[in-house]
């Protein structure tokens, strides 16, 4: 792995942690709601699809890469019926200035918050999006008046051109979405029933997906990573890393590092609130 993949990967760290309050705050919550998007998925999937426009479920399903078709089915195109993408749009950015300011509080104010928002979003913009659907998406969007809710925003396109560059890597090394749950699992990433079920697939579905990576030699026989499957593992998450350089090459390294540190104290509290759980259906969360 590179310096600057490497990186890459410790930012990921960091503002992860503060995207994923959308998913998960009450504030956000609250707010899906009164939208009248009915249950988390509704929301989760009006919030995180409304950048690119009113998408049908197939193609939410192909862009999000990790969800049977029937979890996504479930909420769209529903969603769109209560909640236009521009209201889901503007219902997001104002949850999450209520949200960082009950995380975070005095600290939203601090410069050193206005400097961190000021190097995402110029990593942000400088990323590159061809290929990248949901990156290119919320690239598009202006950017919001307050500084912390523009560090959310940018944090989002990072996040989300990281994720498309990872779905790339999965499609690239034969990985479908179910042998990609299961090697996350097995390499102890994240909780089975919660990421199964989240995720809204059948155990049959689990089973089958086992017995392909087994028979792929990535499994042994009790689902735990061979030495082969360690490899593909490990190799992935590089190659994920390798694709979401991009951004801070651009920004460059006194810059990317001077986020790094910036972001440290915001991810901190965030994951130190608890309003993130470190194992959950969307993902894993990474403090440091």
């Amino acid at each position: 792995m590179t310096a600057s993949a490497s990186l890459a990967r410790r930012l990921w760290q960091r503002y992860e942690a503060i995207h994923d309050l959308i998913y998960f705050s009450r504030q956000a919550l609250d707010s899906a709601t009164a939208l009248g998007l009915r249950g988390f998925w509704m929301g989760y999937f009006g919030f995180r699809m409304a950048p690119l426009g009113a998408v049908d479920p197939a193609v939410a399903t192909a862009i999000c890469y990790g969800f049977h078709p029937s979890r996504v089915y479930r909420a769209l195109p529903d969603a769109w019926s209560y909640a236009s993408p521009a209201d889901a749009i503007a219902a997001r950015e104002a949850a999450m200035d209520e949200s960082l300011r009950s995380v975070l509080g005095p600290a939203v104010e601090f410069p050193e918050l206005a400097e961190a928002a000021e190097l995402a979003w110029t990593a942000a913009q400088l990323a590159e999006i061809a290929g990248r659907p949901l990156a290119a998406a919320n690239q598009a969007l202006p950017r919001p008046a307050l500084a912390h809710v523009a560090l959310w925003q940018a944090s989002t396109v990072l996040r989300e051109h990281r994720g498309d560059g990872h779905n790339a890597v999965l499609v690239s090394r034969s990985i479908s979405p179910v042998q990609a749950h299961l090697l996350k699992l097995a390499a102890g990433e994240s909780d089975p029933e919660l990421l199964r079920i989240g995720r809204g697939f059948a155990a049959a579905d689990w089973a089958a997906g086992q017995l392909e990576l087994t028979e792929r030699g990535l499994l042994d026989e009790r689902g735990e990573l061979t030495s082969a499957g360690h490899h593909e593992h490990e190799l992935i998450e590089q190659l994920t890393d390798a694709a979401a350089e991009q951004p801070w090459l651009a920004l460059g390294e006194a810059g990317a590092i001077r986020l790094l540190t910036l972001l440290h104290p915001l991810a901190a509290t965030v994951v130190g609130s608890g309003v993130v759980p470190a194992l959950s259906p969307v993902g894993v969360v990474w403090p440091d």
